[in-house]
């Protein structure tokens, strides 16, 4: 009982470090937990899965995988396919039928498959993941545009391929009875995987539209109802317990006027800690040696998988878009496959194994290799092809703010008009449809939340700004994107209360607080914006440097930023006032200011700054 309770803790530890690490090397946590798994079974032998949980290995696989199910089909609204580009939507249709079939006849001329378990093993691996392309992402830098076809092919292709690889099973399970029970049996599965998930999708769903639990019990009540559909599923019909909780959680995604967001942040976050140790176990459970038997015919595969499969589905699903040929050629070579592949084959081949299909042995290893071999390869080429194609973002430069208010929203389009990405994020509906109205880039929620992990387009991103009034909220993303970025990189604004909350904050947290200068608030740009302050740019050059500026607007006018060599430059109290010359200074010049500039303006004055 010990030495159990010390291999669960184990357990937990390592997954948190493994996850810690990928962070920390901005890598794909499945590399990490990959080489953990590998060490701790095969190699070292501290951990045997099979001895440790014996006859629960098997409940415990299956009822993690229907909750990584669950929570990836949660993610599938079929009305975000068509808004995410042409491009997105001939991916996961055009694009996975064309590498589901590539891959299926290459595993059955190469590695001997039948037909059968060909078909499965393609449907396996057509599955790439957000949990390996948003890390892969953040190092190699492409452009914003093949970051989010790649970034949305993922959280797309997730539900979607997850759910032919479970049709795909379900087919070979009930095909291996005899005569009129293959019809009978497959019908039933079909019948009670669809129909009881979308019953019980829609019963949740009610549920959570009319508010009948409590808030704090609603996540909880959500996933011990996912577990008791899963088995209840099962119970009906063996088999279809996999197909029930997708199309339940398909059918929450798509039901109007439900929220599921608190649900998703709750799932996300426990499939992290689920994920990472269901991970290692697996690959505690892989036979190096069986991985070696593959031999070349493996090998081969692989590089069908990467070399033939992916090019074709790509070019072929590019016909008639405005993509260039270096575009085509950078995705051709970046679609690394995740953790849902693995904890899906495996599952998929313990029971295939208890069937006696031959071959079924060699779907995991098979599927390892293809995992190793996607993400390390590309993971340490990626970002050398595209500079070498010329379609990295290059320094990011770009700017996220926290607060879309009308200040925030002035900065953002005086900065886009100078080529600078921004994007605005908030948790008020108000502002972000004002921003949108701007076509400024927004994300709608907490940008330190679990979904902002995956669906916060942070390409070209390199600064951030918290300018919001909420107080609460402000030092938890402060802090989070000081991890992401560095503390240099993170600027916020001093809006502490003498005598009270600033004497509860760190030193170290108060010295952030300094952007455009030590008495700049929230408060105050918000006054000054609603007083008719104008947000500008000037040209410093020699012939109207700084002291020239000042001189015209004296104490109206606030140094925001300044633009040197397409580079951006932020002010704060820490940096002080000086402003080089051949800039284009950003500032934000009060009403009255204004109106004293034009009024004392004479004709021999330098030239006039260049003003948005």
């Amino acid at each position: 009982m010990e030495k159990i309770s010390a291999t669960l803790a184990l357990l937990g530890i390592v997954s948190l470090f493994c996850q810690w690490l990928g962070w920390k090397l901005r890598l794909p946590a499945i590399l990490p937990l990959l080489v953990a798994g590998l060490l701790l079974g095969p190699a070292l032998g501290v951990l045997d899965p099979d001895e440790l949980f014996g006859d629960l290995l098997f409940p415990i696989i299956s009822l993690g995988v229907a909750v990584i199910l669950f929570e990836g089909s949660l993610t599938l609204n079929f009305k975000e396919i068509k808004s995410h580009g042409r491009m997105v939507t001939s991916l996961v249709t055009i694009g996975a039928a064309i590498t589901w079939a590539c891959i299926t006849l290459a595993s059955y001329v190469l590695v001997g498959f039948s037909w059968e378990i060909a078909m499965l093993f393609g449907a396996l691996v057509v599955v790439t993941g957000p949990t390996v392309i948003v890390p892969m992402l953040r190092s190699v830098r492409p452009t914003s545009k093949l970051a989010s076809i790649l970034r949305w092919e993922g959280i797309v292709i997730d539900p979607l391929g997850a759910l032919i690889a479970v049709l795909v099973f379900e087919y070979i399970a009930f095909s291996s009875e005899s005569g009129n029970h293959v019809l009978t049996a497959l019908g039933l599965m079909l019948s009670i995987g669809f129909g009881l998930g979308a019953l019980s999708g829609y019963l949740v769903g009610i549920v959570l539209r009319k508010n009948l639990l409590p808030h704090y019990l609603q996540n909880t009540a959500v996933l011990t109802i996912v577990l008791g559909v899963f088995v209840g599923s099962n119970l009906l019909q063996e088999e279809s317990g996999l197909l029930t909780v997708t199309v339940m959680g398909i059918w929450l995604a798509n039901m109007r006027g439900v929220d599921i967001a608190d649900i998703l942040e709750f799932k996300e976050t426990l499939t992290v800690l689920l994920i990472s140790a269901l991970f290692i176990l697996l690959a505690a459970r892989l036979d190096s040696a069986a991985v070696l038997d593959l031999g070349f015919g493996g090998l081969g595969l692989l590089l069908v998988v990467m070399f033939v499969a992916r090019p074709l589905s790509v070019w072929v699903s590019a016909l008639g878009s405005s993509l260039k040929s270096a575009d085509k050629w950078f995705l051709s070579w970046v679609a690394p496959r995740g953790i849902v592949a693995a904890a899906v084959s495996s599952l998929f081949a313990i029971k295939l194994e208890s069937l006696g299909y031959a071959g079924a042995e060699h779907i995991v290893p098979l599927v390892f290799l293809v995992i190793i071999g996607t993400v390390v390869v590309q993971s340490l080429t990626a970002g050398s092809w595209a500079k070498w194609l010329g379609v990295s973002a290059g320094s990011n430069q770009g700017l996220l703010i926290f607060g879309a208010s009308r200040f925030s929203r002035d900065l953002a389009k005086v900065l886009q008009s100078k080529q600078i990405r921004v994007v605005l994020a908030d948790t008020n509906w108000d502002n972000i449809r004002l921003a949108r109205m701007d076509n400024i880039p927004v994300y709608f929620g907490n940008p330190a939340s679990e979904h902002a992990e995956t669906y916060l387009d942070l390409t070209g991103i390199g600064r951030v700004f918290v300018i919001s009034p909420y107080r609460q909220l402000n030092p938890l993303v402060n802090f989070h994107f000081q991890d992401v970025y560095g503390v240099n990189k993170v600027f916020g604004l001093n809006n502490s209360e003498p005598g009270s909350a600033r004497h509860q904050m760190s030193e170290t947290y108060v010295k952030q607080l300094s952007l455009f200068g030590e008495q700049v608030s929230y408060a105050k740009l918000s006054s000054l914006v609603a007083r008719g302050a104008v947000i500008k740019t000037t040209n410093i050059t020699e012939n109207f440097t700084f002291e020239h500026f000042q001189r015209r607007y004296g104490d109206g006018a606030l140094p925001l930023l300044y633009i040197k060599d397409k580079k951006l430059h932020v002010i704060t109290a820490n940096t002080g006032a000086a402003i080089p010359g051949d800039v284009e200074l950003v500032s934000l010049i009060s009403a009255h200011a204004l109106q004293e500039a034009k009024v004392t303006s004479q004709p021999t004055d330098p030239q006039k700054s260049a003003q948005l």
